[in-house]
Parts: structure tokens; sequence; C-alpha cells
């Protein structure tokens, strides 16, 4: 089962680092819920996350995750990810700065027949907004 969750969280990357909607249907349970820090209502099914890659890319273009670390149960999966990519267009209302980010994220899914069915994810948006400059630095 692990070995199975393992595959299936590189291909998780691969969907969100290319936006392959095709790819997501096939990893994406049509209602799957995804909690996003910030908005009062999770988003559902694919489209709920292509909205969640699109917010993200519409601010960091070439916005990269990569895996750091897995914990696998049966069927949930805790996930720490390194989030990179250069602010080249608005975020939260920060016109592009033209930095580049290095953020983490912990993002823990459950899984079901093979697809997401919910995700709680937590970028660290604090330190994100610090990179780019909307927030200053601690003291």
């Amino acid at each position: 089962m692990a070995t199975d969750n393992k595959v299936f969280m590189d291909k998780f990357v691969q969907f969100i680092n290319t936006a392959d909607a095709n790819l997501g249907e096939e990893l994406i349970s049509p209602d799957a819920i995804f909690h996003v820090p910030g908005r009062p209502e999770p988003l559902k099914g694919l489209e709920g996350y292509m909205m969640i890659i699109g917010m993200m890319r519409s601010g960091f273009s070439n916005i990269q995750w990569t895996i750091n670390d897995l914990v696998i149960d049966e069927n949930k999966v805790a996930a720490l990810f390194t989030m990179t990519g250069t602010h080249d267009g608005a975020f939260y209302g920060v016109p592009p700065t033209g930095k580049s980010i290095n953020v983490k994220a912990i993002n823990i899914y459950h899984l079901s027949d093979d697809k997401i069915v919910t995700e709680y994810g937590q970028p660290d948006l604090m330190g994100l907004m610090m990179q780019i400059g909307a927030l200053p630095p601690p003291n």
C-alpha cells in the first residue's frame, strides 16, 4: 500500500506541476473536497483543484512543487512540499515583484479508490508573503 501511495503522489506532483487536467481526472474524485486557507467554503472536484493551481500560477507562472517527505497510511498521505517559483503576476493583490519564492506546504490527503477525496492544504502563506515583500520580515 505504501509503495502504491508513493507512486500515486509522484503522479500527483506531475499533475500539479503541469496543470494537466487529463492527468487530474485520473487522480481527483469528482466529489473531492479541498480545504484552502482563506476560503470560507471548500472547493470541489477537479474544477476546484484547477482553480487552486490557476490561482498559484497567476502569481507564479513557473511554480513547481517538490515532495520533501511523505507519511503514508492505508488511505491517507501527509506530504511536506517545497514550492518554488518567481513572483511574475499579481498574488493576493500584490503586484509582481520578480522575487523568487521557496516556501513549504504541508498537505493531508484522504484517498479512496485510487483518487483524492479530501485535501487539507496548509502552505506557509505568511512566509510566502514575506518573500514577495507583502509583509515585513520578523524582528
